[in-house]
């Protein structure tokens, strides 16, 4: 059988073969990758916008996190008022007694007038004796059946976010619901503040796409979209089977639409729920212009071949010996030579194939300029993306130390004097400062030994006499550029693990020394020490790709910081022994040299 095909096509007259041809080697190709390619610019056209919209969502998440962070802090700091306590749980005599009590409790305004990110803050308390004020308010029945009030009494501290109204102006708020313990006074209240809606609405404005702030029980907080706030996601059609989805892309019917949807949690610290960022855009929208240009190639291709078929049937016949001299210069070509240029009279097919073979081969040359290009600049990316992750290692903190300190500053204040205590939060707040300024590449070692020398301080104030430290630091070190967040881990590590436990306390030292172009750094602390197995465990631990929650600031978030930005040889060396201590030791170049 398939002799006979053979000898048939071989029988064929030129002409047909070419018409043949044209159709087997063009038409069905065409077709094919007209087909590929409709696909995936659609799929593109999806993916663009998919990414568009994630990288939207996490920009309306970051700012609604810093919107209603405040209402978190302040939550925190009235727990801890102890004039707020007072104020609150007093028994007063008269109506003058309480005005007097109000007046002399400025607070609450003063927070409602300094932070635009609320709106108001109620406190419920059970004291017949205290006057309704907008802030302190005596709970009604209906009040004290609310799901919100009766969860937040609950709770047991944890902060609860609901989409309540305010009985100021009877308008609706997304509030954060705490409950509030008066230990002195063995009584509790119910914290309520108000998150500024505006902002809220402000933050989604400025996105293109349709997006809202949805509460754990689907109500529509706010929307870019006029009329929805308020509104739950039934009511505006939203898929059943998406709407209690928390996280993730899907492809649903909204308002009758097939939409694509983007969900993504909010659910900041401590809190019993959390809120969803929803985006949605319709996929109609965002293909029309992309099957535009499909229906516009695809004629362009139907014509061009219509036009190619006649060429080819009309001029089969004056082919064959032209064609054969250009087969010659194809021939050159596969064999690697790009330097052909086929020159051939006449300005028919054979013809124009000979210039669209000359540009093919210009095309090639161009194209493979272009894979080096884009070989340099997969490069760049991947510097980029290596840059990103240092940074990334490098914005993070251990709140640990920072808990342990606030309550020691706490015990102090309740214990002693305010003089010892402005002190260390002067050096904390320092050390704060020079953390979040830590997103620079490099910074001087003296800036570094600054944020060593004040946790030293404040770790001082903690252990008192069991702790003592020493520096010594090379003068001419001093304006050496170093990774930031780099030594002080290392002293945390060495107070944390090293002394921490011991009752004697000990001796933290850190020397830094410039030797030939090099700069020696070594921690040093006479405690616990770590066993010969413990060693060997924390140097595996050095090369565990694993980037969990549990990798905070530590030895094997600098060994890899030190390694990505200085070479292998840059990583940490430690020495150590049960009893006796512990000493780890870097060294690095004089100058910044980056491997990444």
């Amino acid at each position: 059988m398939f002799q006979y095909v053979y000898r048939t096509i071989n029988d064929l007259k030129l002409r047909t073969k070419l018409i043949l041809s044209c159709i087997v080697v063009v038409f069905v190709p065409v077709m094919i990758v007209g087909v590929f390619l409709t696909s995936e610019l659609r799929h593109m056209a999806l993916q663009n916008a998919q990414e568009q919209t994630a990288t939207n969502v996490d920009r309306v998440k970051k700012r609604t996190s810093e919107v209603i962070n405040v209402s978190t802090d302040i939550a925190y700091r009235l727990t801890f008022d102890t004039r707020l306590e007072g104020l609150a749980n007093n028994q007063y005599e008269t109506v003058y007694d309480v005005v007097k009590a109000y007046r002399e409790y400025p607070d609450i305004k003063d927070y409602i007038r300094l932070y635009k990110e609320i709106s108001n803050i109620r406190l419920y308390i059970k004291n017949t004796t205290l006057l309704n004020n907008w802030e302190l308010i005596q709970p009604t029945d209906s009040i004290m059946q609310s799901n919100w009030y009766e969860t937040a009494l609950k709770s047991s501290g944890l902060i609860g976010w609901y989409y309540i109204e305010d009985e100021r102006d009877h308008t609706n708020y997304l509030s954060l619901v705490r409950k509030i313990d008066f230990i002195n006074r063995h009584t509790s209240a119910v914290l309520v503040i108000n998150v500024n809606g505006r902002m809220l609405n402000s933050i989604l404005g400025q996105e293109s796409f349709d997006t809202m702030i949805v509460d754990n029980d689907n109500r529509i907080i706010s929307a870019n979209r006029p009329g929805r706030a308020g509104k739950t996601l039934g009511d505006i059609n939203f898929d059943p089977q998406v709407v209690n989805k928390q996280t993730g892309s899907f492809q649903a019917i909204v308002d009758g639409q097939s939409s694509q949807i983007q969900i993504e949690p909010l659910i900041p610290a401590s809190s019993l729920n959390g809120l969803r960022i929803i985006s949605v855009f319709s996929i109609d929208s965002i293909v029309k212009d992309a099957n535009q240009i499909i229906r516009l190639a695809l004629t362009v291709i139907a014509i061009s071949l219509i036009v190619a078929f006649g060429l080819i049937y009309g001029f089969a016949t004056m082919l064959s010996k032209r064609m054969f001299r250009l087969s010659k210069h194809i021939s050159k070509v596969a064999t690697g030579n790009l330097d052909v240029t086929v020159e051939i009279d006449g300005k028919d097919e054979i013809g124009q194939l000979s210039r669209q073979f000359n540009s093919m081969v210009a095309s090639i040359n161009e194209l493979l300029v272009e894979v080096q290009e884009s070989h340099e600049q997969n490069a760049q990316i991947q510097s980029k993306q290596n840059e990103i992750k240092f940074k990334m290692m490098a914005s993070q903190i251990n709140p640990h130390f920072l808990f342990n300190a606030l309550e020691s500053i706490r015990m102090k204040a309740h214990l002693k004097g305010e003089k010892e205590i402005s002190n260390v939060v002067r050096l904390l707040g320092k050390m704060m400062r020079k953390n979040l300024e830590a997103g620079n590449r490099t910074v001087n070692l003296r800036h570094e030994i600054e944020v060593v020398r004040c946790y030293l301080d404040i770790q001082k104030f903690r252990y008192e006499d069991r702790l003592r430290y020493e520096l010594r630091i090379d003068e001419a070190a001093e304006q050496v550029p170093i990774l930031p967040l780099i030594i002080q881990p290392l002293v945390e590590n060495a107070v944390i693990h090293g002394l921490e436990t011991r009752e004697e306390g000990g001796i933290v030292r850190v020397i830094a020394e410039l030797e030939g172009g090099m700069l020696h750094v070594e921690v040093i602390d006479n405690g616990e020490g770590m066993s010969r197995e413990k060693l060997q465990a924390l140097y595996q631990s050095f090369d565990d790709q694993d980037d969990g929650e549990g990798h905070r600031i530590g030895l094997r978030n600098v060994h890899m910081r030190l390694k990505l930005l200085y070479g292998s040889e840059s990583g940490l060396v430690i020495w150590s022994e049960p009893g006796i201590g512990t000493r780890v030791q870097f060294t690095i170049p004089k100058g910044e040299h980056a491997h990444v």
